[in-house]
């Protein structure tokens, strides 16, 4: 008997800026992926350098069409090949997918009074040719394709003005896909802000004087977010019956390297500040030690009266996250070898092996951050990114033979499992990039996650026709045994 549970919601996850392309026709705006460089000349691994874009970064993408070294804006273009890839999906078996809502296809510049016609219907195309195949969208309210226009003219989401904003285009969303769309969430690894603010919340460190004055700009970008998307929250339980909306964090699991307490207490203090965000979209409330910290640190943020009641009263109805790695974290830290994934970096497990780019492999890890989050938050938890960027090869014969992909899906799917026996409620997990898509933190297309291979290198040269690997056929079997053929 399977442990999974009969309306179990196995699928895939892409998001818009990494596969639709079309970047700029039927109206749509500049959004910040569309200043994503792909750089072969910096280290895969530098992450700092592979996501930093600076002011003269920004005017250099606007003055140009290219598409080659700004990879994002091709895709794989799945703006026109949506029908053929949903049937793909069909035929694996999925009962969901994970997409994300581009703001600039439905609001070019963010601040418009009306809505772009020619966004709405696209979407609308695909949430119905979705439906036909009995496929579940979960939808992205924000995953990293804010509008460019809000970044030059409002300094992005420090300003308390984006807000309104945001919530008029979620309301837009949800009047218009009520009857599509059950599932939603509000903004994609909102913990990235401190990792990468420029792509999460459109801030250009370079504005500002220094790294203390970036550090509170940042924190106030941050309670916007919060505060928007407890409005969205209230919204779509408004106007969608029986919608369920959750918050979705980066689940960056750490150890301490021994049992030294110094160790132990590093450790536990990067995991507490892992799940701040997800306390307060659970909680309803700011944790008592990030108020000491900023407090402490002289960090202050403007809080608009009812901004505390906003958050208290509208908060998620499940809890999503991405998992690919563990950390480590030691007192010893500056003496060890390090190791990055996920735009994070740690110390090297020597338990662990590591991927074709560094990150860490960590099965059981995915189990305790089940049990975690679940004895956290009592809420159903939903793993909505999960998978391994990795070269792929066509053999002479004509096929591709991921093993390894197979190999790394299985081994956490067994602690899902595992977790759900312990009592975790999961809805449902959905492989990202389960189409091989434009890598979001390096750009490149030779970093494929999919069980679909799409042909197409760095440079953009290919027939973008699709194939199906290896690790397709076995994701089948999965999905038609509900878990049981792993």
């Amino acid at each position: 008997m399977s442990k999974f549970s009969n309306d179990f919601l196995w699928g895939g996850a892409i998001a818009a800026n990494q596969s639709e392309g079309a970047w700029n026709i039927d109206g749509k705006g500049m959004s910040v992926a569309d200043v994503s460089m792909y750089k072969p000349n910096i280290d895969v691994k530098d992450y700092s350098m592979q996501w930093h874009v600076g002011i003269d970064d920004i005017k250099k993408a606007m003055q140009t069409k290219d598409t080659v070294y700004y990879p994002k804006r091709r895709g794989i273009d799945f703006y026109h090949r949506y029908k053929e890839d949903i049937k793909l999906f069909a035929e694996m078996g999925f009962k969901t997918l994970r997409i994300s809502i581009a703001w600039t296809r439905i609001f070019p510049n963010g601040d418009e009074d009306k809505p772009n016609e020619y966004g709405l219907k696209f979407y609308e195309e695909v949430f119905k040719e979705l439906k036909k195949y009995s496929i579940e969208p979960l939808v992205t309210l924000s995953h990293y394709e804010m509008p460019l226009y809000l970044v030059n003219n409002y300094d992005g989401w420090v300003s308390r003005e984006v807000v309104d904003m945001f919530v008029k285009f979620s309301k837009v969303c949800f009047e218009r896909y009520k009857d599509l769309v059950k599932y939603w969430l509000t903004f994609n690894e909102i913990d990235s802000i401190f990792r990468h603010p420029f792509i999460t919340a459109g801030i250009v460190e370079e504005k500002y004087s220094n790294k203390k004055e970036v550090e509170e700009i940042i924190y106030q970008a941050l309670h916007h977010q919060f505060v928007a998307s407890s409005l969205a929250t209230k919204y779509a339980h408004k106007i969608i019956e029986d919608s369920k909306v959750g918050c979705m964090i980066t689940k960056l699991l750490t150890y301490p390297e021994t049992c030294n307490p110094l160790d132990i207490y590093l450790s536990q203090s990067d995991n507490r500040n892992n799940m701040f965000y997800s306390d307060v979209q659970v909680f309803g409330e700011y944790p008592k030690h990030i108020l000491n910290y900023m407090k402490r640190n002289n960090i202050n943020i403007i809080m608009k009266e009812g901004d505390e009641e906003i958050i208290r009263q509208y908060t998620v109805d499940f809890v999503s996250f991405s998992y690919y790695m563990s950390m480590v974290q030691s007192i010893e830290a500056d003496k060890r070898e390090k190791v990055g994934g996920n735009v994070a970096t740690g110390i090297k497990n020597p338990y662990l092996k590591t991927s074709d780019w560094g990150w860490q492999i960590d099965p059981i890890g995915l189990k305790i951050s089940l049990i975690e989050l679940y004895d956290r938050y009592r809420l159903p938890l939903w793993i909505v990114e999960n998978g391994l960027g990795a070269y792929d090869k066509i053999e002479e014969n004509g096929c591709i033979e991921d093993n390894y992909r197979i190999e790394y899906l299985t081994e956490h799917l067994k602690q899902v499992a595992e977790a759900i026996e312990e009592g975790v409620e999961c809805i449902g997990y959905t492989s990202w990039g389960c189409i091989d898509i434009i890598s979001a933190a390096t750009s490149q297309m030779s970093k494929r996650y999919g069980f679909i291979y799409v042909d197409s290198d760095d440079l953009g040269n290919g027939t973008y026709n699709r194939k199906r690997k290896k690790s397709f056929y076995w994701y089948k079997k999965v999905i038609e045994s509900n878990g049981e053929n792993l």
